[in-house]
């Protein structure tokens, strides 16, 4: 996946521990060596049908939010059902020419589920209940899946797991916003 010509900054992970999941996002968009902006906002809290679902997104921003507003109607098509949802977003996803061309990612869950889609027809579940993406996602991964060996809450996780990729990764900040979503 492609950032587009020369943009970076996005961490995304979500961590699930204790019947919670936390999605963190850090705030850094950055075009070649400059920061562009530092406060983005990439963790958002959708409420389709009044069921509450957490997304993480990283890429171009207009692409996430295209599929930010189709994962919605998916939601809303099948109420309760986070994997139908992403696997039917993940076809369209795959199939229809204008989203083939979207650049991002998406981290999504619902409190008991967690998925991280692409444009390449994935709906994952990822292992040992943490998942990251985006330029910093490798760092924040490696960090979280390292103190998942602790006693820390999900949360706690999370905002150490990001501070560890901010100190590492030169396109991750500090900035968070935190979502919590529980079973």
């Amino acid at each position: 996946m492609s950032d587009g010509p020369g943009w970076h900054g996005t961490t995304i992970l979500a961590v699930r521990r204790g019947g919670r999941v936390v999605v963190a996002g850090d705030g850094q968009v950055s075009l070649g060596d400059t920061v562009i902006k530092g406060s983005a906002r990439k963790v958002r809290r959708l409420s389709p049908g009044g069921r509450e679902v957490v997304a993480g997104f990283a890429g171009s921003t207009a692409d996430a939010f295209t599929l930010l507003e189709r994962l919605e109607s998916k939601l809303e098509a099948t109420p309760g059902q986070l994997q139908r949802a992403c696997v039917e977003l993940a076809k369209d996803w795959r199939t229809d020419k204008y989203l083939q061309k979207l650049e991002a990612m998406l981290i999504v869950s619902d409190g008991s589920q967690m998925f991280v889609v692409t444009g390449a027809g994935d709906v994952l579940e990822p292992e040992h209940d943490v998942a990251a993406i985006g330029s910093g996602g490798n760092y924040a991964l490696a960090a979280a899946r390292g103190l998942m060996e602790t006693d820390m809450d999900a949360e706690t996780v999370a905002r150490h797991a990001m501070a560890i990729a901010a100190d590492i990764c030169v396109y991750t900040n500090g900035n968070l916003t935190v979502e919590i979503i529980a079973a």
